[in-house]
Parts: structure tokens; sequence; C-alpha cells
């Protein structure tokens, strides 16, 4: 079990540092798939989360690519509404759960799919502080209850409705999760519900990963990018719906 969690954190973290992601989107259904159950798999998750985010968005940030500005806003609704996610999770069904998670990669799916393609800033829009905030609470409930860092819905909100460049609204996604699982992790622990010593087994070898993965981003076209997005999507979609069936 210890060979299979180095081996997962890696390559979780080379996701969470390619696509911005905290990770979970894939690590949850893969550690159902190797026996964990749902909530299990979640904390885990949510210390990954917090490993791989805070490292990926330093390197992003020491390389010219996350530009903090609005992310703030975003990320304190985050922190807020992840912070409240702990108090939620231990109400909600695992069946429930899985079918939250399944509609959350539906939608992120379709966003990505039908949104135009943009390199620059030229045509990047920007929203209301109040409204950012809000967005990012929202945004912050829904993930951390699913043990996903928001960068999931976050990320295709960024690119097909404020026409963000994927590679900076994928460096923005990875700097809110940051704030949503910092917040996750810190209610979840205070009210049970994590298993420490699996998740910092995992937590620890993303590290890895996450440099990996951002090295890979840096070299890849914007095009082929949002392919690769799309792609995994699709490849969560496929072992959530294969577990639940």
């Amino acid at each position: 079990m210890f060979v299979e969690l180095v081996m997962t954190g890696i390559f979780i973290g080379a996701m969470s540092g390619f696509f911005g992601i905290g990770g979970g989107m894939i690590l949850v259904p893969i550690l159902l798939a190797i026996g964990f159950e749902i909530k299990d798999a979640i904390g885990i998750s949510i210390i990954q989360m917090v490993f791989s985010s805070v490292f990926g968005s330093f390197l992003n940030w020491k390389k010219g690519s996350l530009i903090v500005g609005e992310g703030i806003f975003v990320g304190i609704g985050g922190f807020l509404g992840g912070y409240i996610a702990g108090y939620i999770t231990p109400y909600v069904s695992d069946s429930l759960l899985q079918a939250l998670f399944l509609g959350l990669l539906i939608f992120a799916l379709l966003r990505l799919l039908f949104s135009k393609h943009h390199e620059d800033d030229s045509q990047t829009k920007t929203m209301n502080k109040a409204i950012l905030f809000l967005l990012g609470a929202v945004i912050g409930v829904f993930s951390i209850t699913l043990g996903v860092g928001g960068s999931i819905i976050l990320t295709p909100v960024l690119v097909g409705i404020l026409h963000y460049p994927i590679k900076k609204a994928v460096s923005a996604g990875l700097f809110f999760v940051v704030f949503s699982s910092v917040a996750g992790f810190i209610s979840r622990m205070m009210h049970g519900g994590i298993d420490f010593g699996n998740g910092m087994i995992v937590a620890v070898a993303s590290l890895l990963g996450v440099f990996i993965g951002i090295w890979l981003k840096d070299h890849v076209s914007h095009k082929n990018h949002k392919t690769a997005l799309i792609v995994l999507y699709l490849v969560a979609l496929a072992i959530l719906v294969k577990k639940m069936i």
C-alpha cells in the first residue's frame, strides 16, 4: 500500500502542477479503486491539496504565470466556503457525494468544450469584488465537501466566461486551491475524519510531481494544454462512473 500511495502522490502532483487542479478529481477515484471509503479518500485528498497547491502556486509565482490580483477575493471566499464545508460533509451520504462529484465533472467538461481559445489578456473580463468573493465561497463549499480543490469549477469559469488564457486560468485555479484546501483541512481536523498517516504519504510524494507538472505546463502550447485538460476530465468521469456502476 505504501508504494502505491507514493506513486499515486507523484502522479497526482504532476496532474496538479500541469492542470492547476488540487488533484482531488483524480485522486478520489483512484483511492476509491484502491479500496478506501469515500470520506477517507476525501480526507486524504484535502491533505494532498494543501501541499501541492501551496508549492505549485509558489513555483507559478516565481515563473510569472500567477497574477494574484482579483484571485485574493475569490480565494478568501473559498477559504470561508471550505471551512463551512467541514461541518457539512459528515451529514452527506456517500451516494450523494458521488452524484455531486459526477455533476461537477460534467459541468467542467462542457464549459471547457464550448469555450473559445484565448492566448493573451486582451479579452479578459472582470467581475465585481463582492461577486468574486461570493463565487469563491460557493465553490469552496461545493469543492471541499467533495474533496476537490475547486479549480475544477473555477478554471472552466475563468476560461469560458471571463476569457482568461488557459495557462493563466490554470495558475489562478491552483492558487484558489490554497485557500479552499487549507480551510477544509482546518475544519476537518477539528471535527475528525482525516486519515493523516496515509494523507501525508501522498502529500509529500506529490511535491515531486508538482515540480514535474509545472515544468511540462510551461513547455506545451495553449491549444494542446486545453486538449489535455479535456482528456483528463473524460478519464476522471469514466473512472467515477465505473465505480458507481
